[in-house]
């Protein structure tokens, strides 16, 4: 009988456990096999050429490799991007290596992929609210569902009027949201701004409804307006969904700050919206965000981030970002995506639940219109994924 050799779906080391009992292995090498049941991957750009070398002979003399530009070898290149690919004891001792380097660049270099490699192994969250709710977040995808106090959102089903708002919500609660995300004011490409007297006039009245009728509930506001945010915090919000990351309004870190409230900070970009390399330019937008973010007061464990599909990209940038949505764990923070019925799924149902299932496990938040499908969606995913080898 001819031996069949097949490749198998490894994500993590509940997988490897998965297929060690299927072997029949003894259990007392589980711990030998953590540190390899996943290789790591990390990539950087214009790194000094003379770095790249010292990278790459260091990690094949550990068994990991770091791929570099061709030119590295001979010095006709000043920089290259660098992929580091290593499990994790190999860039353990790797950073140890490079306490002792700071020449080239290497300092910097270390520095940060400290902070990266520690970031992505956190996997739970716990934010609390100005009203004392606790927004716990892990590997199990959530659901905000999207309640639209406006007249013009692009998806008339996710309108509501005064009298639709309770049984909405309660239906969508029953269906298994866990945020509902009020917006007063359309953002749908070519938007009209409102005036924030008009915002406030449509979002209070709902707010204080849902509030005073689902007092354990985990209410969002979408804004962008400072003052808005901040009225919204005393009538109850628990999260400030801010899509302009501060950009619209400049006064809001000042505000998140004095509010104590978690905070939703977007990636988005209204010029020029041509990419060199979309994954590291919102990277270094969060960076540098997060950085402002800092100095103003704002608590580093109520952010969470969200690269604003569809905000200043076009379709094959909104594909990269949902590919490489794991790039964003560097940062250590938990992350939100809105795709649902936007551009890139078609503006169809079907296009939402299929991104739905991709990101099942691999984001912490998913902004929806329809609850109940997109539940179902992430609960055949898990099913899938804690299926026996």
């Amino acid at each position: 009988m001819r031996t069949i050799i097949y490749p198998v779906n490894v994500k993590n080391f509940d997988d490897v456990k998965k297929i060690c009992s299927r072997i029949k292995s003894d259990t007392r090498a589980l711990g030998y096999l953590a540190p390899k049941s996943n290789i790591l991957h990390f990539f950087a750009e214009k790194i000094d050429y003379r770095a790249a070398a010292f990278l790459k002979q260091e990690l094949l003399s550990r068994g990991g490799d770091t791929v570099v530009t061709k030119h590295v070898i001979d010095g006709k290149t000043d920089f290259s991007d660098v992929l580091l690919m290593a499990t994790p004891s190999q860039l353990k001792s790797l950073l140890e290596k490079l306490k002792a380097m700071d020449c080239w660049g290497l300092k910097d270099f270390r520095e940060s992929l400290t902070e990266a490699f520690h970031n992505i192994k956190i996997n739970e969250w716990v934010l609390t609210s100005p009203n004392g709710h606790e927004i716990i977040f892990d590997n199990n995808t959530k659901l905000m569902a999207i309640i639209n106090l406006t007249p013009d959102s692009f998806y008339e089903g996710s309108r509501v009027n005064e009298h639709e708002i309770l049984s909405r919500a309660e239906k969508f609660l029953n269906e298994g949201a866990e945020i509902l995300d009020l917006g007063a004011e359309s953002t749908r490409p070519g938007f009209e701004p409102v005036t924030e007297d008009e915002e406030l006039k449509r979002l209070i009245p709902a707010l204080k409804i849902l509030r005073k009728e689902f007092p354990n509930a985990l209410i969002s506001v979408d804004t962008y307006k400072s003052n808005v945010a901040k009225i919204s915090a005393y009538e109850g919000a628990d999260i400030i969904n801010d899509i302009s990351g501060f950009e619209f309004d400049e006064n809001m870190p000042e505000v998140i700050s004095s509010l104590k409230i978690p905070y939703v900070l977007s990636h988005i970009k209204d010029e020029n919206l041509h990419y060199e390399n979309i994954i590291g330019e919102i990277n270094l937008y969060f960076d540098k965000k997060l950085k402002a973010l800092d100095i103003a007061g704002v608590k580093r464990e109520n952010i969470i981030l969200d690269p604003g599909i569809g905000f200043g990209k076009n379709e094959d940038d909104n594909f990269k970002i949902i590919k490489n949505i794991e790039s964003l764990k560097i940062f250590g923070l938990p992350v939100l995506v809105g795709h649902s019925r936007k551009r890139i799924t078609g503006k169809t149902l079907s296009g939402t639940l299929a991104i739905t299932a991709i990101l099942n496990g691999r984001v912490n938040i998913l902004r929806v219109h329809d609850v109940k499908e997109n539940m179902q969606a992430l609960l055949m995913a898990r099913k899938i994924s804690k299926a026996d080898f």
